[in-house]
């Protein structure tokens, strides 16, 4: 297959590659990506890849510099680390917080659990590259999408201007919407549900206005730019998947929760309090621990169905691993790689600041070892496995937080094992899951980045020398913005702003496993209910968990953006629009759906920052109904804008 393959740029060529203003965009680029993708992550428990907007952005910028295509796919390459790295990061650095272990975001012990876990990922992936790139036929479907994108950008418009606009937009609307008290929009429109409720009879029986109080009254959809973004990027599909665990969770287990305890629930009506409170605590405290518990049995019910590919790939990498290292002859351009002797070699020597990093946690050399030893050997496996899955499913659906989780297990129970519990045992299997989430995370996006490069002609040890030049600036980057994120929010990380579903998950395990706290009779639960859900066949449990998880205005706003992408979708087939039309209208949509995420996200950012320096913002009056008028705005612009360039197209 490779041989006969034949790249964008030839082997033999003298264009430029590794140029100064292509790591120095990169490096701006992963860093505004990467803090944008904290926000998005801690809120909604996903992350959105950054290989298209910044291929986009890297084009139009380039252009100005004339540079070439290898350029732009050097910075392209370098900027989607800032996402993979946090994505990594914020998956399981908050959880020390969660856990009880930090009372803050520690810069520095944050930074180097980021930085030895991206670099080993890079280096792990060096070792599996040409085994799952140049010698599988995996399809890579978001990698052949990109380097299509960057080809087309090559002879026109590369549609920079989508990104850049949905970008500002949607930064406008955060403004108005969450800065220093404002609520011009609100966080939902609840206040329409209010006005509704003046209406309705009041002479509702107890049981049914406990369960309009507890659930109807709770949330409504939130006016986010940025979820919705999401919901159109993951689809109709995901989004209905997601919501109908947020339905299930609020509508049906919080007020059945409440109306089988007649104790809170009377003295509750005693005290006139306040049902949205109590409805959102009875979620966090009872309905949680059963989403956690599904979550586990769907994480590994997701691995289990992809046994197959999974040990694929890491029989492929062992094997390319033991044919690199015996090699002698001389590799062409696009076979060559890092060298093995420095890969091997750099592994070796990261193992031993983790060591002492562990030994710091735990106060016990033994399981400092052990702890290094299962990090090592959890990392290089899922690191191959990573990339496998972003080969067969693209870097959007990869499962870090399900690989991370087994590792999670793995560990908590040899630190059990060993004796070493409580908050040093915690502390240590958390260490663990950072590193080799972040080892995941990058893992999969480097592979996708290469596969891109591998298309247009890239070198590969240019590439992963780029990334990790990008790796080692952003890990002393984005523990900043989640740390501001975590003290200027209102209720920090883990609160009802702030969700983070996949932290809150690791830290719930490894306190429950290693410090005894498990809520196990509702984890239990949650398990047997996924086990139910598994044995009727329903698609992706994990999704559904997750749902139940997180605030059900997050839910419902992602499944709204998939509405939009559904009645996009339903156009364009009664138009009888053909293949390319289609891709046309696909690749616009995602990048304005990307603008509308990094836009929201980079605000929040820099409204945290203000928060932090203490700057106040005008403060402008409630209106319930602007978040209508946001949903009305941000559905015309997805719909209209994909079907004008198919238009536009036709006419040019």
């Amino acid at each position: 297959m490779s041989n006969e393959f034949k790249p964008y740029v030839p082997e033999k060529t003298d264009m430029k590659e590794f140029t100064f203003k292509a790591v120095f965009l990169g490096l701006i680029m992963a860093v505004v990506l990467g803090a944008a993708n904290s926000y998005l992550g801690l809120r909604v428990g996903m992350t959105v890849a950054a290989t298209f907007p910044a291929a986009v952005v890297a084009m139009a910028a380039l252009r100005i510099f004339k540079g070439t295509v290898l350029e732009e796919n050097m910075a392209r390459t370098i900027a989607s680390v800032g996402e993979a790295l946090v994505a990594g990061a914020i998956f399981t650095i908050p959880a020390f917080v969660m856990a009880g272990v930090w009372t803050e975001i520690r810069y520095f012990e944050s930074s180097i659990l980021m930085l030895i876990g991206g670099i080993l990922g890079v280096l792990f992936v060096t070792i599996s590259r040409r085994a799952l790139i140049s010698e599988t036929d995996l399809p890579f479907p978001e990698s052949v999408a990109c380097a299509e994108i960057i080809k087309a950008g090559q002879s026109g418009g590369s549609g920079a201007k989508y990104v850049f606009s949905s970008m500002g937009l949607s930064a406008l609307i955060q403004f108005f919407k969450s800065s220093s008290g404002l609520q011009i929009f609100g966080e939902s429109y609840s206040k329409v549900i209010e006005l509704a409720k003046a209406q309705i009879d009041t002479g509702l029986n107890f049981g049914k206005d406990l369960v309009y109080k507890s659930a109807l009254y709770i949330h409504t959809p939130a006016a986010s730019p940025a979820i919705l973004g999401v919901g159109y990027i993951v689809g109709p599909r995901l989004g209905a998947l997601v919501f109908s665990g947020g339905v299930f969770a609020w509508f049906f287990l919080v007020p059945l929760a409440l109306l089988c305890n007649t104790e809170l629930c009377a003295a509750a009506e005693a005290a006139n309090a306040d049902w949205m409170t109590i409805g959102f605590n009875v979620w966090k405290s009872m309905i949680r621990p059963l989403a956690v518990g599904a979550m586990v049995v769907g994480a590994f019910y997701t691995l289990f169905n992809l046994r197959k590919p999974l040990i694929d790939g890491i029989s492929r990498s062992i094997k390319d691993l033991k044919a690199s290292a015996g090699s002698k002859e001389e590799s062409k351009r696009f076979d060559k790689d890092l060298k093995i002797n420095y890969v091997v070699g750099g592994i070796a020597v990261l193992i031993i600041p983790l060591i002492f990093l562990y030994n710091y946690y735990t106060k016990n050399i033994g399981g400092a070892i052990l702890a290094a030893i299962v990090m090592a050997i959890a990392g290089f496996l899922f690191a191959a496995i990573a990339g496998y899955l972003v080969g067969l499913i693209g870097s959007s659906n990869n499962p870090i937080s399900g690989l991370t989780l087994s590792t999670l297990l793995i560990a908590a129970l040899l630190m059990v094992a060993i004796g070493l519990t409580g908050q040093p045992g915690i502390a240590a299997v958390l260490g663990i899951a950072a590193v080799v989430c972040c080892i995941s995370g990058i893992g999969g996006d480097m592979m996708q980045d290469l596969k891109v490069g591998h298309i247009l002609g890239g070198t590969p040890w240019k590439m992963e020398l780029g990334e990790l030049i990008g790796v080692t600036v952003t890990a002393f980057v984005l523990a900043i913005p989640i740390s501001l994120l975590h003290e200027t929010t209102a209720g920090g990380i883990g609160g009802a702003e702030l969700p983070a579903p996949q932290a809150g998950l690791m830290a719930l395990m490894a306190k429950g496993i290693v410090g005894g706290e498990m809520a196990w009779s509702l984890v239990i639960i949650g398990m047997l209910f996924a086990v139910a859900l598994i044995l009727l066949n329903t698609p992706s449990v994990m999704i559904i968990a997750v749902g139940m998880y997180l605030p059900f205005s997050i839910t419902a706003t992602i499944f709204v953006g998939g509405i939009i992408k559904w009645v996009i979708d339903l156009i364009l087939e009664k138009r009888k629009i053909g293949k390319e039309g289609k891709q046309l209208a696909e690749n616009t949509g995602i990048l304005l759906a990307s603008g509308l995420v990094a836009g929201e996200s980079l605000m929040g950012i820099l409204l945290a920052v203000f928060v932090a320096l203490g700057i106040s913002l005008p403060n402008i009056s409630e209106n319930a109904f602007g978040g209508i008028v946001v949903f009305g705005l941000l559905a015309y612009i997805l719909i209209y804008y994909p079907l004008k360039s198919i238009k536009d197209a036709k006419s040019s």
